[in-house]
């Protein structure tokens, strides 16, 4: 079982940027994919972004233009940079890791990202 550790959140004026990153630990191979989704209370998860172990990328439509993924497949992190963030960015964001093609998901405990004046 993979283990997801998160690092990065906090309090942003609208406008401004933040980083996110995740370490996965527990496995000795590279994470095929490693992602982003987020989630608001009393709303369904969403998802942000992920990127698999060849650098193939994939943004949520309402991320796209604004955040980008990146990885180092030597030490299985994931970083998520959000830029020109918005109050509707605010919620808490999940990364998760999918250890091979359709695995099941190991999750993090979670990064609170908050988008306000």
């Amino acid at each position: 079982q993979v283990q997801l550790v998160e690092s990065g959140g906090g309090l942003v004026q609208p406008g401004g940027s933040l980083r996110l990153s995740c370490a996965a630990n527990g496995t000795a191979f590279t994470i095929y994919k490693m992602g982003w989704h987020r989630q608001v209370p009393g709303k369904q998860r969403e998802f942000v972004a992920d990127i698999t172990s060849s650098n193939i990328r994939d943004y949520g439509d309402s991320v796209k233009g604004r955040f980008t993924i990146s990885r180092d497949n030597g030490k299985n992190t994931v970083s998520l940079q959000m830029n020109n963030l918005e109050p509707d960015d605010t919620a808490v964001y999940y990364c998760y890791a999918e250890r091979v093609k359709f695995a099941v998901r190991s999750w993090g405990q979670g990064a609170q990202v908050t988008v306000s004046s």
